[in-house]
């Protein structure tokens, strides 16, 4: 038997630096016995991070709806008809207030997103200097402005920018069934700037969109075989938007999520998982059977973008709960 004590050694195991991983193997992944799954996922966890600490992100939307892609589940589209209103970009100032409070609440990464298919030029310089400021603030920093050009990813990573989101949202096979207006080697296309351009890699997806345990398990391909991988990995359980096509998509069972929160561990152990939009709707059991199962980063705020998150107060009554505590 080990001792009581818990020695956490975050190299204890070695991992190859360009793993690979097939649809096949993922989906044999996904198909273990729940417990098996959860219980191989945490002994993983255990192997690469503290399992009693968290991260915690705060995210802000500078500049909602108004968008010009079709993406089928984001309220944000100007081809859905939401109740989510087309908004002008934050001041500074703005940005900047949202930050300080993120920061006093304990969240130590603060991440700005932006509706528009990708920044012009002149909306990029505005941002550089929100990333500027909130670097300022002692907070690690990530945007999300959609697709980049040339030079883009340096400009952001000179202002400070810590971190790059760009989600490949699903599967390459499933990815037609949910946007058209661009392409799967567009997102990848961006991501390579990002890489190039010396930033870390936040890159995850969404589930429940009507998509096969298969369609997941190519998601989780695509993103264990990028090369580094992500530094974090935020996977989304749809919210529901009513006026998007996907308003009325069938309810992913809950032990389906935990399931893909665990391969992401196994695969990714390395990553930080983030349990991101739709936690919500989740009970604490569910939320806390992720966490088990290697997820240790959350969207910490009460909105995400445009829909709900846990209030700040709800979320540390439960980080109490399960004895865990902010990195």
């Amino acid at each position: 038997m080990h001792s009581s004590a818990i020695e956490f050694k975050p190299s204890a195991t070695p991992h190859p630096e360009s793993p690979s991983w097939t649809v096949a193997e993922i989906e044999t992944l996904l198909a273990l016995p729940f417990m098996e799954l959860v219980f191989r996922a945490a002994e993983i966890h255990r192997q690469f991070f503290d399992p009693t600490k968290v991260q915690l992100s705060t995210l802000i939307s500078i500049k909602t709806g108004g968008c010009p892609e079709d993406c089928g589940y984001c309220p944000q589209s100007t081809h859905h008809d939401t109740p989510v209103p087309n908004q002008p970009m934050l001041t500074v100032d703005e940005v900047l207030s949202a930050a300080r409070s993120a920061k006093a609440n304990g969240a130590s990464r603060f991440c700005m997103g932006a509706a528009w298919r990708g920044p012009k030029d002149a909306d990029l310089e505005k941002t550089l200097e929100m990333v500027k400021e909130v670097k300022a603030l002692g907070l690690e920093t990530c945007a999300t402005f959609g697709l980049l050009k040339g030079g883009q990813a340096e400009k952001l990573k000179a202002a400070g920018l810590d971190y790059y989101n760009h989600n490949l949202d699903t599967s390459p096979d499933k990815y037609s069934d949910i946007i058209a207006t661009r392409d799967y080697e567009d997102r990848l296309d961006t991501l390579g700037k990002v890489r190039s351009a010396g930033l870390s890699v936040c890159c995850g997806g969404i589930v429940g969109m009507n998509e096969t345990r298969n369609d997941r398990a190519g998601l989780i391909a695509q993103l264990a075989n990028l090369e580094p991988q992500p530094e974090s990995v935020p996977i989304n359980k749809l919210v529901k938007v009513e006026g998007t096509p996907l308003e009325g998509a069938e309810p992913l069972d809950w032990t389906e999520f935990v399931r893909t929160i665990a391969v992401a561990r196994i695969v990714m152990p390395k990553t930080y998982v983030r349990l991101s939009a739709g936690r919500r709707e989740m009970d604490e059991s569910t939320q806390a059977l992720c966490f088990l199962a290697g997820a240790n980063s959350i969207f910490y705020g009460d909105k995400l973008l445009t829909t709900g998150n846990p209030e700040v107060d709800a979320d540390r009554q439960l980080l109490e709960k399960l004895d865990l505590t902010p990195l």
